[in-house]
């Protein structure tokens, strides 16, 4: 079946196949970020509440769980906006865990709201956060992540450090360079103190590898990239097996014991879903939805066809996201 908030599984990098909740249902985010994958934020607001109710979050989950799916890794909180947005956070993770109490579940945050001691309680039950900050340097801040008003990252490096006292899992820092925005050495002096204090599991250092929301923000060259990723002892960017590489908890294979085929009548569906919260080539869709290479083509010209298709290149890759309502 289609659902409006699960989506995925998608291939990460950082945490292998994940199994996304969109926790907001539209693009509602604290930040604008330039480089923004899922399209620029329709509304822009520090504002906490349930976007989208726990409840309505679960039943699409338990009926995936049904389904027969293979289980991914991780299920990771995230989606078109910031997921600590929605108050309905902590029930909506006690909910996953209910229903996969073995899976490990991570979440993706621009760190803003954790100045809020409330969130930072809160994220204490998930098994692994992974937070972005991209610059230390106010003025950088503001142009390459353009926040709410009267957010500061100097205090969202100590919130996260304070956090760290705390938590139990794995932190997973991120650090997203754009050419001209954050990549000043200034700014990577501040980022090794920083990371040294924070002390986080692994740090990622990357740059722009899709499309982001403006075309004139770039990619760093590899030797800058370089340099960031020795400085700030960064992991190598890597599909990785995270129940050993994270040290977090590893899947017994217990939560879906009865698993059959799943059904594939619904490949449109699944496709356009997770093509709305992050741009991917067709063999990253046919790997992570388990369906073929044709069923791929098929739903992509299907999109092509309806005008709600978008393509950009990048490298030799060709990237697709059906970022409704927005031509960027």
């Amino acid at each position: 079946m289609g659902y409006k908030y699960v989506f995925g599984p998608v291939f990460s990098g950082r945490i292998g196949r994940s199994l996304g909740l969109d926790l907001l249902g539209s693009r509602v985010c604290s930040m604008d970020c330039v480089y923004c994958e899922v399209g620029k934020t329709d509304i822009l607001t520090s504002e906490r509440k349930a976007y989208v109710p726990a409840a309505e979050i679960l039943q699409e989950l338990e009926q995936w769980k049904g389904e027969g799916h293979l289980l991914p890794d991780f299920i990771t909180l995230g989606g078109l906006g910031e997921p600590t947005l929605n108050s309905d956070m902590p029930e909506i993770i006690r909910g996953v865990k209910k229903l996969f109490p073995s899976m490990n579940v991570a979440v993706l945050t621009n760190a803003s709201t954790m100045t809020d001691p409330e969130v930072r309680r809160e994220l204490l039950e998930a098994d692994v956060v992974l937070p972005s900050m991209d610059s230390l340097i106010a003025s950088e801040f503001r142009a390459i992540n353009r926040p709410c008003k009267g957010t500061d990252p100097l205090a969202i490096a100590r919130a996260l450090i304070e956090f760290r006292k705390e938590f139990k899992g794995k932190i997973f820092l991120e650090v997203l360079l754009s050419r001209g925005y954050n990549d000043s050495d200034e700014n990577l002096q501040k980022m090794k103190e920083f990371s040294a204090e924070l002390g986080p599991d692994r740090v990622d250092v990357v740059t722009l590898s899709r499309p982001g929301t403006l075309d004139k923000a770039g990619p760093v060259d590899s030797a800058t990239l370089g340099h960031w990723k020795k400085v700030l002892d960064a992991a190598p960017f890597k599909n990785r097996d995270c129940g050993q590489e994270t040290g977090v908890k590893e899947r017994s294979g217990t939560d879906n014991p009865a698993r059959v085929q799943a059904d594939k009548s619904d490949a449109f569906d699944r496709i356009q879903a997770s093509l709305m919260r992050r741009p991917q080539t067709a063999q990253q869709l046919a790997g992570a939805l388990e369906i073929t290479l044709g069923e791929v083509d098929l739903a992509l010209k299907k999109l092509e066809k309806n005008g709600r298709l978008h393509v950009r290149q990048t490298g030799d890759e060709f990237y697709y996201d059906c970022r409704l309502g927005d031509d960027t």
